[in-house]
């Protein structure tokens, strides 16, 4: 008896706690409210309307037949988005790579206490405090070969120097990828960097001590531990990946002919300059698709794994 009457007590104040702890939550839902409304039907509510539209025959003006899939048949028959989705593979594949290998060199350099150290982090990160707008035109300048490398390398005493990829329809797609590498491998950099400050010392100790080359100690003891930084750091260039345009429109305008076209390239045309809506909101949902087949193992990885292994 005596137990009984200590236990409901507690759990009359377990209740209580609840209760209070509601009522606390309560307002800042109410405040978050508006926001989850805007959420829902903005951008959950334009996604689904985008997919909707794919399915139909719209032009200059949305409508609302049912085609099927007509839109999708048309779009993996269309050379220039076939062209457009090949070039986003190699700007993906090498923009990553490169920014994950060159970010994770300038973090190691600057956490070896070099003096300067605020500066360094301040020059590395600066690019991707710009737009991609301001990168395109800077390098598009840098690149041009009446104006840029080739023009100062020819007036110096090289006459014969030649770097014209910017007008090379074979090479024109690795100069978005020098730019955006150049933009991009500040953010890596800022991320490793942070998790190489989380490393304990007296790992580079014993790997000293044990005579373990520097290199040797960074590839095989250091980054597996930023593992979860690489992971983070690729998704983020990731979803930059699917959605670039301003940077390409900015050094090529897609050219010459369309050597540098991108999927959202494809996608302002078709709804902005060609009255396409249909073929251009299709071409929308297989970006929207790309998205999600990014975030989703990750997301999975990150909260729903973790939050199940914690339980």
């Amino acid at each position: 008896m005596n137990s009984i009457s200590i236990q409901a007590p507690r759990a009359g104040v377990l209740v209580r706690r609840g209760r209070r702890r509601v009522g606390r939550g309560l307002p800042a839902a109410l405040a978050l409210l508006p926001t989850a409304l805007v959420v829902l039907v903005v951008y959950v509510g334009c996604m689904l309307w985008t997919v909707r539209l794919s399915f139909t025959g719209s032009t200059l003006l949305p409508r609302y037949d049912w085609v099927g899939f007509a839109q999708y048949v048309r779009l993996f028959a269309n050379d220039r988005f076939l062209t457009s989705a090949g070039n986003i593979v190699i700007f993906g594949i090498l923009f990553i790579t490169g920014c994950l290998i060159l970010g994770f060199l300038l973090a190691v350099f600057i956490d070896q206490n070099v003096r300067g150290e605020g500066v360094l982090r301040t020059i590395f990160l600066y690019p991707y405090a710009m737009s991609f707008i301001v990168t395109g035109v800077a390098w598009q300048w840098f690149l041009n070969p009446g104006l840029g490398l080739q023009k100062l390398m020819r007036d110096t005493g090289f006459p014969g120097f030649t770097f014209d990829w910017l007008v090379n329809p074979d090479m024109a797609i690795y100069t978005i990828v020098i730019a955006g590498i150049w933009h991009g491998a500040g953010l890596t950099m800022a991320i490793l960097l942070a998790g190489l400050r989380g490393v304990d010392s007296d790992l580079w100790k014993a790997a000293r001590v044990d005579g373990v080359p520097a290199w040797r100690y960074y590839l095989s003891v250091v980054l597996p531990l930023l593992r979860p930084m690489v992971v983070t750091a690729t998704v983020l260039l990731a979803t930059g990946v699917v959605k670039l345009y301003d940077l390409v429109v900015a050094m090529t305008l897609g050219g010459p002919g369309i050597s540098t076209e991108v999927p959202a390239k494809f996608v302002m045309d078709h709804l902005f300059e060609r009255n396409n809506i249909g073929l251009g909101t299709a071409a929308a949902t297989i970006m929207l698709i790309a998205v999600v087949s990014i975030l989703a193992p990750w997301v999975y990885a990150r909260y729903v794994r973790e939050e199940g292994g914690r339980v």
